[in-house]
């Protein structure tokens, strides 16, 4: 499983160690937890008696393990971004070992949507036949760098993250996945480039467009999990071009019954699905978009840290990946990002999920669905130190509810909480019972 974060008195980051052994240390009394997501732990008492140091000072801070002044492994950064979810990982350059393994899930999408809805709900006020609103025109400027907000989110989820890490675990390198489909390599495979672009990785960066473009299944019969051929949907025979909007992803036996047929001769008798084809092979990739436009932000955000940052292609990772024979999932997909991949030690890792839910809404009442008020929304965040969204832990010792329940808190004025959990909602429990175990941040966490 994932090792636990160690930082010592003066909240310098130590050597990430094994559950087990933070478990002795809470036992022991030597430690205290210091935060849940992700679990950290602070030790109570010096190990060595050093002078308050830096980590970045000639000296190292004393080990969890050994009680001495120690040299720390230095731990490098890999992030695996996307339009969806990001994978991270956390890598010990030396000996391959992944210590921490995380997938973010991403609200772009949502924030996106929110946006529409209420362009289109200010676009209807003004054609209502009330008062006349004249409409606003170029009354904002935009800074040089500006993104989208739903784009914007999703640097700032990974900022986030990066800065949090950063606080627990002695981090002294980042490795980004910078693009994720190398498009003049697949434009033109002699292009002059890096080196790990020519030789045994050509043709990944194609493939793996392909797969994301296609949902890594047949275009033909929609067969998935069997070895996919790249095909082109315009025969090169009859003068089809190897553009990448004329590739396609096809099963053995597909693309050998089709041949060198035109696609609207062989799938005469489907037309629906011909039509899906056409219109698939010409819409671009939304997700890729969203990725290409927010790299190079990403990526200067990452070297404001003031960390060496390592980058990479789509077609690189997946090359790293197969090499080890890893399966494909974001968290290892980051763990290979870069030319730096190790021989990975992967075994046990649990990756902890983390979900962007944003702060609430701003909504001065809710509405029904007619968008007329229908009930008042309070303004108040806070009843008797806890807010809706905060992780609390209850140990109810009287009355109907009598049990232990953690879970996300919904907070009301009369101080009568509803706690949500795995196995369902209790609703009725008192502020004197509960104990705040994290606070709302704006994320939610799971295994």
């Amino acid at each position: 499983m994932s090792k636990v974060f160690v930082i010592d008195q003066n909240k310098r980051p130590l050597d990430p160690i094994h559950s087990a052994h933070a478990r002795q240390l809470l036992r022991n009394k030597k430690a205290a937890v210091f935060r849940c997501f992700p679990f950290t732990i602070i030790l109570k008492e010096s190990r060595a008696d050093s002078p308050s140091l830096s980590f970045a000072s000639s000296q190292s801070p004393p080990s969890a393990k050994t009680g001495t002044c120690s040299p720390i492994s230095a731990l490098r950064l890999k992030i695996d971004p996307g339009a969806k979810y990001t994978g991270i990982a956390l890598v010990n350059d030396a000996t391959g070992e992944v210590v921490f393994a995380a997938k973010l899930k991403h609200r772009g999408f949502a924030i996106r949507d929110a946006l529409t809805s209420r362009r289109q709900l200010r676009r209807s006020r003004r054609a209502r036949k009330t008062r006349y609103r004249k409409p606003r025109f170029l009354n904002r400027t935009r800074p040089l760098g500006w993104l989208a907000p739903s784009l914007q989110s999703r640097v700032e989820n990974i900022k986030m993250l990066v800065e949090k890490l950063r606080r627990f675990a002695p981090i002294t390198a980042i490795s980004q996945e910078l693009v994720r489909f190398d498009m003049q390599l697949m434009s033109n495979p002699n292009i002059q480039g890096e080196e790990y672009q020519q030789g045994t990785l050509q043709g990944y960066e194609t493939r793996e467009y392909l797969l994301e473009k296609w949902g890594r299944q047949c275009a033909y019969c929609a067969c998935i999990d069997v070895p996919f051929q790249v095909e082109h949907i315009h025969p090169r025979a009859k003068g089809g071009s190897n553009s990448i909007s004329n590739l396609t992803l096809s099963c053995e036996k597909c693309n050998a019954k089709k041949g060198t047929k035109d696609i609207k001769d062989f799938l005469k008798l489907d037309p629906s699905k011909l039509t899906k084809i056409l219109s698939q092979a010409k819409k671009p990739l939304a997700d890729a978009a969203a990725v290409n436009t927010t790299r190079w932000a990403l990526l200067q955000t990452l070297k404001s840290t003031g960390l060496p940052v390592e980058t990479g292609s789509g077609g690189l990772t997946k090359f790293n990946r197969s090499q080890q024979m890893l399966e494909k999932t974001h968290w290892l997909d980051a763990a290979c990002v870069g030319k730096s991949t190790p021989s990975l030690i992967v075994k046990g890792i649990k990756p902890l999920l983390i979900t962007a839910n944003g702060h609430g809404s701003r909504q001065s009442c809710r509405t029904d669905k007619f968008g007329f008020p229908s009930r008042y929304v309070p303004r108040f965040k806070f009843v008797n130190g806890f807010q809706t969204g905060d992780i609390v832990k209850a140990i109810v010792t009287k009355g109907k509810k009598i049990g232990e329940y953690i879970g996300r808190v919904a907070v009301r004025t009369s101080g009568s909480f509803n706690i949500s959990f795995s196995l369902g909602l209790v609703q009725g429990i008192s502020h004197k019972y509960c104990k705040s175990i994290h606070k709302k941040d704006g994320y939610e966490y799971g295994k």
